[in-house]
């Protein structure tokens, strides 16, 4: 039995009666996590836009062995909905995970400035809304355990991600400095190439749909993987989970050999 599902079934109980509210829940990542949060035994509460997604999801997790499953048909960035939805949250939240956005395919110089705001408001304000509101209503506490997916572009720089990065880092910076000030545990994802839907409702320049998966998207780890490498992370309090495949590398590079970094990053595909 590998690491990862021995360190499973030693906490299979962990999350019986923990309550776990999952944004972007609906697929790829955020289906993934609920999944494999399900297999623990927690009660779930998946929040996305589509409610037939969301109802496969829900079937799954409790085959699975989830505790209650409730959906929450909603648009993180819809804040009157996001805010006559958090009153409705029973009890204190046992875990946060936040982990809807939305990525980008377009030149810096190119992309329209609404397309920006619209990434940064997804990506960056729809998650501190809701932390910011769950916290008003008394839904979370120092006991919570916060979980906020960023992105291996929430580390440094990639071409076509300009928004993107820029939410993907302030949401770093966010999330670090309520560690800090809290002392609360908080654990960043940085997923790479993980092979979800992300890339066919990422925006062009002009803020259309990109619908196309990209070869390198196709490619990349499976999603249930990434879920349980994340979950496993979560559950042993690290401050940032990076998963991912070789693309991983250019981490290493970043930090120690910056300016092979900078030479080769632009002529790596971003597709």
């Amino acid at each position: 039995m590998d690491n990862l599902h021995s360190d499973k079934t030693r906490n299979m109980d962990t999350l019986k009666g923990k309550t776990v509210l999952i944004t972007g829940a609906s697929s790829g990542i955020g289906a993934a996590l609920a999944r494999e949060f399900a297999r623990l035994g927690a009660s779930l509460i998946l929040l996305a836009r589509n409610r037939q997604r969301l109802e496969a999801v829900q079937q799954e997790c409790l085959r699975l062995g989830a505790g209650n499953v409730r959906l929450v048909e909603a648009d993180t960035t819809d804040y009157a909905a996001i805010d006559a939805f958090v009153p409705t949250v029973e009890g204190k939240l046992d875990y946060l995970v936040l982990n809807a956005g939305i990525s980008q395919r377009s030149l810096a110089v190119e992309t329209a400035e609404t397309v920006d705001r619209q990434v940064m408001e997804v990506d960056f304000f729809a998650p501190v809304h809701l932390t910011k509101a769950l916290y008003a209503a008394g839904k979370w506490d120092h006991d919570t355990h916060i979980a906020a997916t960023s992105s291996i572009s929430g580390l440094f720089g990639f071409p076509q991600r300009s928004a993107y990065c820029a939410a993907k880092h302030a949401l770093k910076g966010f999330f670090e400095a309520l560690q800090l000030e809290t002392g609360m545990k908080v654990t960043l994802l940085f997923p790479g190439r993980i092979n979800t839907p992300i890339s066919l409702s990422a925006l062009e320049a002009d803020g259309s749909a990109h619908g196309k998966m990209d070869p390198g998207q196709a490619g990349g780890m499976d999603a249930d993987t990434c879920a349980r490498k994340c979950v496993r992370g979560i559950l042993c309090g690290k401050r940032q989970v990076r998963v991912g495949g070789k693309e991983m590398i250019s981490c290493f590079a970043y930090k120690w050999f910056p300016g092979l970094f900078f030479r080769l990053a632009g002529k790596v595909s971003a597709v």
